[in-house]
């Protein structure tokens, strides 16, 4: 029986090669998107991959999608919970004033709607063979190696994040239950720009590589694209 991968914020990115990535190793991939009929690129994965890969329409900052996500698929085991989905936020977010609903909407994306769908999807991440929650978090988000300031709303909102990964590593470890936050590296994305080294390609590879690998003594960690582990 094949195993089952649920990503959120599936149309491009990291996100969509993730998404290629685990049908190419024969995974059974429930990719999600807030605009299905919108995401080409998707849709042709999901055209070639013979049932591999099922489009889910899912907005993460929407209770009623959540919900109505979780309802259809009662009693369907995921092996691997991947929250992708993220906003970098406003074009300024250096020292200064930063506009407070720009910085909660930034908030609801990348920190509360993985919590969210976690609460949601528990019972089916319990039925899973491997138990994996993770959640794309990022070295901006990590106090330590901030070494040059600004952007705060992205940055706080990462950290946050990745607390919340961490509180779930101790919460849920009796249940046998590894939860981690991942950093993807500086990828070519929308959100990491043109001039990042990193093609989504070769991020989603290692992210892929890292994640079929990873053991309950990882739980509570900040991982790379290549497994190494980060200082939070």
């Amino acid at each position: 029986m094949k195993e089952t991968i649920l990503i959120t914020g599936a149309n491009r990115g990291i996100g969509l090669e993730l998404a290629r990535e685990f049908v190419r190793n024969d995974w059974e991939v429930i990719a999600c998107c807030r605009r299905p009929a919108e995401a080409a690129d998707l849709q042709a994965i999901e055209a070639g991959s013979r049932g591999g890969l099922t489009i889910r329409q899912l907005d993460v900052t929407s209770d009623a999608e959540i919900r109505s996500l979780a309802d259809s698929m009662r009693g369907k085991p995921i092996d691997i919970l991947f929250n992708n989905a993220g906003i970098l936020g406003p074009e300024k977010q250096d020292f200064g004033k930063l506009d407070e609903e720009e910085w909660l909407s930034v908030f609801r994306v990348n920190t509360i709607a993985p919590y969210k769908m976690i609460l949601a999807l528990l019972d089916n991440v319990l039925l899973g063979h491997r138990r994996i929650i993770a959640t794309l978090g990022s070295a901006m988000g990590s106090i330590s190696e901030n070494s040059s300031g600004d952007y705060y709303v992205y940055r706080t909102a990462k950290a946050a994040v990745h607390m919340i990964m961490k509180n779930l590593s101790i919460d849920l470890r009796q249940q046998g239950v590894t939860a981690v936050a991942m950093h993807p590296g500086w990828v070519r994305t929308r959100l990491g720009g043109p001039q990042a080294p990193l093609s989504p390609e070769e991020s989603a590879e290692g992210l892929c590589a890292v994640l079929t690998a990873l053991t309950l003594e990882k739980s509570g960690a900040l991982l790379d694209y290549q497994g190494r582990e980060m200082a939070w």
